[in-house]
Order: C-alpha cells, then structure tokens, then sequence
C-alpha cells in the first residue's frame, strides 16, 4: 500500500454501495496491492525485507522462495542482482501459481505448486538460501530439512494481533493467539535445528481512507476477518462506512517481524 494523498473516492462522493461494489468486483490474484494506492496506507518495517533479500543472493548459488504469490517481491530482489545458478519457489494457490510462473520464467525460475502446510517437494540439504514474506504457516522442519548445512533462513512474517483493531470492528473483540509470537517463533526455529541469528518485531500503522478499500484487503487477506464475505458482514461495512466519513480514516496496526536463522 502506497503513501497517503487525496483521496479521490471520498471526494466524489461515491455512496458506500458503490464503493463496496467495486471492491468486491476487484481481482485479488496474486500479491500486488497497489489497487490501494490512495486508499490505503500501511508503514514498512525499519529493516528492508527486500534489501536483505538482495544482499544474501550476492553469496548463494541456490534459493527457494517459499509460499512466492505471485512472485512480485521475489522476482524484484531478483531483478536487482546476478541471478543464483538454482532459483526455485513454491506456491499454495493455483492461481498464484500461473502469475508466479509468468513472472519468474523470465530468470529461469522453477515454480512449484505446493501446499503451505505441506512437505516441501525438493531433496534434502539442497538451498543455500530459503526466503519467504508473509507466510500463512511455516513448517520448520520441512525448511531445516532442505537448507544447506550453514544455509540461511530469511523471513518476514506477520506476527499475532495484526490489524487486530481491524478484526474487532468487525467481528467484536477477538483473543490474540500467540502462535504467530517472535517467542513461539525462535521456539519452534531452534527445535527444528535452527540457530537463530536476528530476531525482530515492529508494530506499523495501517490507515484505511474508505470502505472499499477496507473490503479489497479484508478479501485479499482473508485470515484478519475469517470467513468474511459482503454479505455476511454487510451491516459492519456500513458501520465502517460510516465511521470514516465522520474521522476521516479507520487506523489498525500491523505486526511484522522478521527472523533470520541458520542450519546448524
């Protein structure tokens, strides 16, 4: 999501129909949000996911980018370097995996159909460098297994409570779980025979100018509000419509952290 400027949606005095109706008729393949230019705002972490990407590739003959999307973020770190000899990803949804496909074979990229909470279909000891942002789950052992001995993991990943304001408007106040915690994270990354080398977690300011872009994001990540649909929280939406018209903006926070860590 883009940096704020007028909103010309608000300012054309679309009605809340309108606005949910073109949300909804919106595609959401892949991993691009910039249909939220100018509706939607979300600060980046201090630490450069990408960058980091870029700076490890420079020392590494293979990668696996895991659960890629449609391989936006992937093939821009790629984009800005020498290309690995062995560059491979997996993606869990089909579409995703056409787009990943497209976009990737440019760099002779192979792009694997796989489940997110599955085995990971490649043999063992096989990456130097296995990278993933915003996994919906991560399988710790699957990664320990196909790292390299002194292999880096490099994640960004959302962490529990994001844009809980978010799910509470919507569906009332909701427990946080800790399964997504940087604890529970090093916990799991050191059982799986990982050493945990960085370890970080910020708190960033998601802004929502109106209701629709409040529908495109509830429907491109669907685990803020699960199960959501129009219909089934219609009444909310004109809630949340209605609030933003009166202050302007509907503000959540997103949890990130980022975790780096190595085969022993």
């Amino acid at each position: 999501m883009a940096e704020p400027h007028e909103n010309t949606h608000r300012r054309s005095g679309a009605s809340s129909e309108q606005l949910i109706a073109e949300a909804e008729a919106e595609p959401t393949e892949g991993w691009d949000f910039s249909w939220l230019d100018g509706r939607a705002t979300e600060e980046r972490p201090s630490w450069g996911y990408a960058r980091r990407v870029v700076s490890r590739l420079a020392d590494v003959g293979s990668v696996l980018d895991i659960q890629t999307g449609g391989g936006e973020v992937f093939s821009e770190a790629l984009g800005e370097h020498a290309v690995p000899g062995m560059v491979c990803a997996t993606e869990g949804w089909h579409p995703n995996v056409e787009l990943a496909r497209r976009r990737l074979a440019r760099i002779g990229a192979v792009v694997v159909e796989a489940r997110d909470d599955g085995p990971l279909p490649f043999v063992s000891r096989v990456f130097e460098l296995v990278t993933s942002r915003h996994p919906t789950v991560v399988v710790w052992a699957e990664i320990a297994r196909v790292l390299q001995p002194n292999g880096t993991y490099l994640s960004q990943q959302v962490a529990s409570g994001s844009n809980r304001e978010l799910t509470d408007f919507m569906m009332d106040p909701q427990p946080v779980s800790r399964m997504r915690s940087p604890e529970q994270a090093l916990s799991e990354a050191e059982a799986a025979g990982l050493a945990v080398v960085d370890l970080r977690h910020e708190s960033l300011e998601v802004e929502f100018f109106d209701v629709g872009a409040v529908v495109y994001f509830l429907r491109k990540v669907p685990w803020t509000v699960p199960g959501f649909s129009v219909e089934a929280y219609r009444d909310r939406l004109v809630a949340m419509d209605d609030f933003i018209r009166k202050n302007g903006v509907f503000r959540s926070h997103a949890e990130r952290m980022l975790i780096e860590a190595r085969r022993r």
